[in-house]
């Protein structure tokens, strides 16, 4: 299959800027204090779909190595990213999961030998600083199961990112991602059904329709276009476009929500998207 690399960074780059947008829909339209239920409301429709369109059961030697995948990049990433995101104001859950291009990099290094350019580890580290400047505020208070959780979350989908691309199972993409939503999503139902409050009995038209575009373009689309691109691409350059959610959340909430933008938080919106650039090019020089 021809590869065409800035085609794909660019395809790749839609999943985090749709997950961007999932943020406006989970704090303004659906029912509040209910994180895990929106998780695994999120993943485990848009699994089954998935797999139902694929039509076929995964081969058996297969079945330990997906589970582990939908374990690390879909149960316990979303549980732990919610219970930061509800622990860390202002967006200190989102800087720590920045470190991921670092930690898979630490992974290349360590397990394959693969020392990483000081020039992509660099554009790394200026891409943390930069979402720290866009998101951090001067009262941040660092919640130690908080920091803890995000730290967890980010090692955790890093993992689940450099596997998924080192184990090769050969699956397609559709197969790939509807595995992993729906495992995934049955191990996130019974942390929602003993976490979360019941939902209400009946739900208004827009909460119904905020569930739908979890599960139909906040994970189906976007976990398609995620696993393509890391089919495709290195786990480093997949994980660093990451940095374009929170972004694409701080942008939306100014243009929909009339939330401000301060001076630091413009520029560290710059060096943000000024760092996945350098990292997209400086692995494409590696090649």
């Amino acid at each position: 299959m021809k590869k065409f690399p800035l085609a794909d960074t660019a395809i790749t780059a839609l999943a985090p800027v749709i997950w961007g947008s999932t943020y406006i829909v989970a704090t303004e339209i659906l029912p509040a204090g209910r994180p895990f239920t929106a998780a695994a409301v999120r993943a485990l429709p848009a699994g089954l779909l998935l797999v139902l369109f694929a039509g076929r059961m995964l081969a058996r030697h297969l079945w330990w190595r997906v589970a582990v995948l939908a374990a690390l990049n879909i149960g316990a990433f979303q549980a732990l990213l919610f219970v930061a995101a509800y622990r860390l104001p202002g967006g200190l859950a989102a800087v720590l999961g920045a470190i991921q291009p670092i930690v898979i990099m630490g992974l290349a290094w360590g397990w394959d030998g693969r020392r990483p350019q000081w020039a992509a580890l660099g554009a790394a580290a200026v891409g943390v600083a930069g979402m720290g400047a866009l998101l951090l505020s001067p009262a941040a208070r660092w919640d130690a199961l908080g920091v803890a959780a995000a730290l967890a979350g980010a090692l955790s989908m890093a993992v689940g990112t450099w596997l998924a691309r080192r184990w090769k199972t050969g699956l397609p993409v559709v197969e790939l991602a509807g595995w992993q939503l729906l495992l995934g999503g049955l191990m996130l139902a019974p942390l929602a059904l003993l976490a979360d409050p019941p939902l209400p009995a009946s739900l208004a038209a827009s909460e119904l329709l905020g569930y739908a575009y979890l599960t139909f373009v906040g994970a189906l689309v976007a976990y398609l276009l995620w696993f393509r691109g890391l089919s495709r691409l290195s786990p480093v350059a997949v994980s660093s476009l990451g940095l374009l959610s929170p972004a694409t959340a701080v942008v939306l909430g100014w243009i929909l929500l009339g939330q401000k933008l301060g001076g630091t938080a413009i520029i560290g919106l710059a060096v943000v998207l000024g760092s996945v650039l350098t990292l997209q090019l400086k692995l494409q020089e590696a090649k």
